[in-house]
């Protein structure tokens, strides 16, 4: 059942396998592409990658089967393009080394076999998509404030952050516009029954209606 269906070489491989083994590329592409979606914010260009991605593999690996030379060449052509690539994030990492592996499985004619971990790898992904979600704290945020140089930023919010916020943490702080202002980066968790902007309003009378930014920090934005 798990046994190869490429049974020759590729010169007398038959037109039905070859059918067979693009036909389920071009299925497990979709299935990746799809739950790479559900999983993730993403790009069209990123998904109708991921959707070719295995039918180029299977094809690729089914031509250079069993000619050593023509390997090592195709493997010098995809470290050119892994370098002419940006760096993604670990999501997409992931999805491009499946979606390589399923193109694998296909060009070496294990059919079955890369339909069952594909199928095991979607459902895997989404349930522990699912479970990250739910336990990820939904009243963390990104806080961003613009202050003038003359201010004490080290003590200036405190009342307001008790007001608002379960716990705060100063990340990060530097200098903007040629020196004359600060900005404040925090990590916060803010109340349960707190109003964002109740709580943006008393910073904006407190730095002089500056720029005070909040937003959701974004896991998918973490690069390897």
């Amino acid at each position: 059942m798990l046994d190869s269906i490429l049974t020759q070489t590729t010169a007398t491989v038959g037109l039905t396998q070859c059918l067979i083994c693009i036909s389920v590329a071009i299925l497990l592409g979709g299935i990746i592409s799809f739950t790479h979606k559900l999983t993730s914010k993403t790009t069209p260009n990123f998904l109708l990658t991921l959707a070719v991605l295995p039918v180029l593999v299977q094809v690729v690996i089914l031509l250079i089967n069993g000619n050593l030379g023509t390997a090592f060449a195709v493997a010098g052509a995809f470290g050119l393009v892994r370098f002419r690539s940006m760096p993604g994030n670990s999501k997409e990492i992931l999805s491009v080394f499946w979606a390589m592996a399923a193109g694998l499985g296909l060009g070496m004619g294990y059919v079955v076999y890369s339909i069952i971990f594909s199928i095991i790898v979607a459902i895997l992904m989404i349930v522990l998509n699912k479970v990250l979600l739910k336990s990820q704290d939904i009243s963390e945020r990104k806080l961003k404030i613009l202050i003038p140089e003359n201010l004490d930023y080290e003590e200036i919010f405190n009342d307001i952050f008790e007001k608002y916020t379960n716990k705060n943490e100063l990340r990060k702080v530097k200098t903007s516009n040629m020196g004359s202002m600060y900005e404040l980066s925090y990590n916060i968790s803010l109340k349960k029954d707190a109003k964002v902007k109740e709580f943006m309003d008393e910073i904006r009378c407190r730095n002089g209606n500056l720029l005070v930014m909040v937003e959701r920090p974004e896991l998918s934005e973490v690069e390897l």
